[in-house]
């Protein structure tokens, strides 16, 4: 029953330090000012985001194994050195399970602003947006990219 109990705390833990998408914003990000602009994506390549080493993963897995181990034995010496085994065996897995649940892959997008110039901005591609399609570009804390709807832009000079 414990350690059903902590693999679901574990779990849930890992899965709060999953990224956010594109079409997700921060609390704090709710009334900040930015710029909008529109462009064309001119080229792009696959980048690897390496994973978070926050600190909560191994946290939580240094409790959960510290936790299990110490169950382990049955006078309080063993139980002490379970305990203190099972928080270093724990807290290592902890950090290579939040740092494997929050790698993963993005695009590098080059976008040429209507306004001129080059423009590089990194994020997920889940909208499938490919080179030559027509972007809005929102700048606030971060750069996001999403597709132009048609008929919101200005004509084009």
């Amino acid at each position: 029953m414990l350690l059903r109990l902590s693999i679901i705390l574990l779990l849930f833990g890992v899965a709060a330090c999953a990224p956010a998408t594109n079409t997700t914003v921060e609390r704090q990000a709710l009334g900040i000012q930015g710029t909008v602009y529109r462009g064309t994506i001119i080229a792009m390549r696959p980048v690897a985001v390496s994973g978070a080493r926050s600190g909560v993963g191994a946290t939580a897995g240094a409790v959960g194994g510290g936790f299990l181990g110490s169950t382990i034995g049955g006078d309080w010496r063993a139980r002490t050195v379970g305990g203190v085994v099972g928080a270093l065996a724990g807290g290592a897995a902890g950090a290579a399970i939040e740092e494997g649940a929050t790698r993963g892959e993005a695009m590098e997008f080059i976008i040429r602003p209507d306004s001129g110039g080059e423009r590089v901005i990194t994020q997920t591609n889940e909208l499938g947006l490919q080179v030559g399609d027509r972007v809005t570009v929102t700048e606030t804390d971060r750069a996001r990219i999403s597709r132009e709807v048609p008929g919101t832009a200005p004509p084009r000079r």
